[in-house]
C-alpha cells in the first residue's frame, strides 16, 4: 500500500494529472460557451432562415405511455460536437506548429561539433588539430 501511495504522489508531482484536470475544467467551460452559441445564436438564425424552430420534437404514443423524440436536441448536439472538434483541431495544430518552431530554434542554437578543414575542405571534429584526410596541421583560428 505504501508503494502505491508513493507511485501516486509521483504521478501527481509530474504535473500530468494537474494538466488533465485543467483541461477538463476548461473543456467544460468551453462546452457551455458552445451550447450558448448554438442555443442563442445559431438555432434562432436557422429558425429565421428556414421559418421553423430547430427545437422540434414529436411524441410516439404506445398504449398509455408517450415517448418524446427530440430531433432538435440531437441536431444541436451534432453542431456542438463539430464546433468543439474544429476548435480542438485548430488548437492542436497551432500547438504542434509552435513545438516544431521551438525544437528547430533549439537545434539552431546548439554548438557545432564539426568544422571544415581549411586545406581539403573535409569535415573534421571541432577539437582536431590535424586533418585525418589530408594530414595538414589545422591552425587554431581556422573554422
Amino acid at each position: 500500500m505504501k508503494k502505491f501511495l508513493t507511485e501516486f504522489k509521483e504521478f501527481i508531482a509530474k504535473g500530468n494529472a494537474l494538466e488533465l484536470a485543467v483541461g477538463v475544467i476548461i473543456g467544460g467551460a468551453f462546452g457551455a460557451i458552445v451550447n450558448a452559441l448554438i442555443d442563442n445564436i445559431i438555432n434562432p438564425l436557422i429558425a429565421c432562415i428556414g421559418g421553423t424552430d430547430i427545437g422540434f420534437a414529436f411524441e410516439i404514443i404506445k398504449g398509455n405511455e408517450a415517448t418524446k423524440v427530440d430531433i432538435g436536441a440531437f441536431i444541436s448536439a451534432i453542431l456542438n460536437f463539430i464546433i468543439i472538434a474544429f476548435i480542438v483541431f485548430c488548437i492542436i495544430k497551432s500547438a504542434n506548429k509552435a513545438r516544431e518552431k521551438a525544437s528547430k530554434k533549439k537545434e539552431d542554437e546548439e554548438e557545432p561539433t564539426t568544422k571544415a578543414c581549411p586545406f581539403c575542405k573535409s569535415e573534421i571534429a571541432i577539437e582536431a588539430t590535424k586533418c585525418p584526410h589530408c594530414t595538414s596541421d589545422i591552425p587554431e583560428e581556422a573554422e
